[in-house]
Parts: structure tokens; C-alpha cells; sequence
């Protein structure tokens, strides 16, 4: 069926609902452009006239047509393309009149820039995900007592591929490197992770429009989708680019499935392969997850104690508060929730993996 021009009241719904996402997740300065952009957004202009005419599903589950505005704003502010914007956007003050006009200028100034950004979906790599990932990893190093070499579906720019480069404080337990230019300490509730050395012997990820940190544009690109009022989370994530950047990691530019075909079919003697995911696997047609998630099930009766298999994610699951973080080990098969987190990484209510400690 051809797609099919969503409805203005549709295109607003999308925004008012991201902008109590928003609020929930810490920014009150992107929630209240949201709101802005739900009641004052109008087809006077081309910007306007291609959001409220949005062919698709604009919500955050699909399109996210409300981010993409959001992005592509503060790309400009990012830039230096447009001061009067920058000057309405944190950390100067201004009130909902002020910003909506520049906002609206920004519009009229900048169509062409604003409609090629609203073109494609945003692109985050949230590298506090990392310390969700981290007492998982520790889990599986816990158990088989073997190097791990590392899958991750939907990378991005490889952030949280570089996880063991990061210094951490989960709680009162320490782990990584202290002299890192990338700390996370998330708010930590239950007991401390297992405490055991590891090694990454390899890793890899992919994703359908990965990003290159050491290319000025893509690392720009990967910013301007951070909320612009939450300036820890930017020098973060510029402090992981530059550390990506030197790794000279690259994430390939593959479909998700095809690529994770292509790693399970190599048997990794003597290390733990970890095929890991965050707030990605969900966002995959459904028929990519079946078939994906049938592909990682053969690979995992095929598992042995000396080539074992693991499936490490943090993904969104209806329930609760945030996201569940989920280990699987093969050859047993095992499975268990052994915490939720943050959806950015902001907390982890750490539950451990039975009789792992």
C-alpha cells in the first residue's frame, strides 16, 4: 500500500507525546519545544507544511518526526548557522515567545538544511547505556572464565562497543581505567557486579547508517540529536568520539540480520562471543527479529562450553520503569531479566544473574 499523508492532529499528538518523554528523561528545554511545536507549528512555511503533512507514522515508535525537528535545530545551533537560535537555546534563558520566534526564523532562514535533516531518522549512541552493559559482561566473564569478543546490532558510531575504555563508579564498586576522559556513575541500587578480571579480544558492530567519530560531520550529526539543555550528556559523548576516533574503530554498514548471519557462523574457540543490543533489536521489523532471533537460537544449541554463546540487551519492554537488561548464556541455554536501567543510562537497578556473585 502506498504511504499515506498522516493527519495534522496526528503530527501534534507525536510532539505533545515526546515532550512528556522528554520531561520524564531530564529535558525540560526540548519538552517545552515540543509542546511549542504541537501548538504553534503552521503550514505558512516549508518546514511546517512537510511536518504536518508527514506521509507515515511520526510518533517516537516509528518516524519520530518530533526528534528529527529537534535534531535539526540544534544542528544549526551546533554549527553556528543561525546566532539568534543559539541565543535562545541553553544556556541562555529565554521565555516560550522568545524561542518559538527565533524557532519559527530558524525555519524560514534554513528550509533547505531543516528539510534534508528531517529526510532521515535520528541517530543517538547514549554511551551511559555502557554501564548497564558492564556488570553483564562482568556476569559472563564470571561464568565461563574466557576472553569475550563482542557483536553489537545497531552501533551507531561504536561508543558502547568501547565500554572497557571507560571508567565507572556503579554504586561503591569501581571498575576500568580511573585516568578515562569518560566517567559514568549512574544512580546504582542493589548489590555490587561480580568483580573479575576480563578481556575484550574482539569486537564489532553494525548498523544501516553507522557513523565515522573521527569524521567532523558524523560527529556533529551524532550530537545534534543530544538535548541541548543537557550539556553532561554532550561532553560525554564528545569525549567518547574523540576516544573512538583514536581507536580507529569502524562500524559496518550492514542490514542487522544479514550481518549477524555472517558472525554467528564463525566458531570462536576459546572466547565467549556476546551478541549484544541496546534500545536497537525493538526498533527491527518484525520479521528481522524472528528471523534474527531464530538465527542466534541455532547458533546457541550449537554452543559449547569451550566456544560459548551470549546475548546481552538492554531493550524497552512495556513494563515497569525503563528498560530490561537481559542476559542469555548458552550452552545451557539460561535465561534471566538481571536489572532494568535508565533508558540513557541515568540509573541501574542491578539484580544479578542467580548464584553469580
Amino acid at each position: 500500500m502506498p504511504d499515506v499523508a498522516t493527519s495534522d492532529a496526528a503530527v501534534r499528538a507525536a510532539f505533545r507525546s515526546q515532550s512528556v518523554s522528554c520531561r520524564a528523561l531530564g529535558s525540560p528545554f526540548v519538552a517545552t519545544l515540543c509542546d511549542l511545536a504541537a501548538e504553534r507549528l503552521t503550514a505558512t512555511h516549508p518546514v511546517g507544511r512537510h511536518i504536518l503533512g508527514w506521509t507515515g507514522d511520526p510518533s517516537s515508535s516509528a518516524d519520530s518526526v518530533p526528534l528529527r525537528f529537534a535534531g535539526s535545530l540544534h544542528a544549526l545551533v551546533l554549527d553556528g548557522a543561525n546566532p539568534a537560535l543559539a541565543e535562545a537555546y541553553p544556556p541562555h534563558a529565554t521565555d516560550p515567545d522568545g524561542l518559538w520566534n527565533a524557532v519559527e526564523r530558524a525555519c524560514r532562514e534554513h528550509a533547505d538544511a531543516i528539510l534534508a535533516r528531517l529526510a532521515s531518522p535520528p541517530q543517538t549512541n547514549e554511551v551511559r547505556r555502557s554501564a548497564a552493559l558492564l556488570p553483564g559482561f562482568l556476569t559472563i566473564a564470571k561464568r565461563f572464565d574466557k576472553p569475550i569478543c563482542i557483536s553489537e546490532v545497531g552501533a551507531s558510531a561504536g561508543l558502547n562497543l568501547l565500554w572497557d575504555r571507560y571508567a565507572y563508579r556503579l554504586g561503591d564498586f569501581a571498575w576500568g581505567d580511573p585516568q578515562s576522559p569518560v566517567m559514568l556513575a549512574p544512580t546504582w541500587t542493589g548489590g555490587p557486579p561480580p568483580d573479575v578480571p576480563l578481556t575484550v579480544r574482539d569486537r564489532a558492530g553494525c548498523d544501516l547508517r553507522p557513523l565515522d567519530p573521527a569524521h567532523p560531520d558524523d560527529a556533529k550529526r551524532l550530537l545534534s540529536y543530544l538535548w541541548a539543555d543537557q550539556a553532561d550528556r554532550v561532553e560525554r559523548t564528545r569525549a567518547a568520539l574523540r576516544l573512538a576516533a583514536l581507536s580507529g574503530l569502524k562500524v559496518d554498514a550492514a542490514d542487522a540480520v544479514d550481518w549477524l548471519e555472517r558472525r554467528l557462523a564463525v566458531t570462536r574457540h576459546g572466547c565467549v562471543h556476546v551478541i549484544t543490543h541496546t534500545i536497537a533489536w525493538q526498533y527491527l521489523p518484525a520479521e528481522a527479529r524472528e528471523r534474527g532471533e531464530a538465527l542466534i537460537e541455532k547458533a546457541g544449541r550449537a554452543a559449547t562450553e569451550g566456544a560459548p554463546l551470549a546475548q546481552l540487551s538492554l531493550e524497552g519492554d512495556g513494563r515497569e520503569r525503563g528498560a530490561a537488561l537481559t542476559l542469555q548464556m548458552w550452552p545451557t541455554g539460561s535465561r534471566h531479566e538481571i536489572g532494568r536501567a535508565d533508558f540513557h543510562g541515568r540509573w541501574v537497578d542491578w539484580r544479578g544473574w542467580p548464584d553469580v556473585s
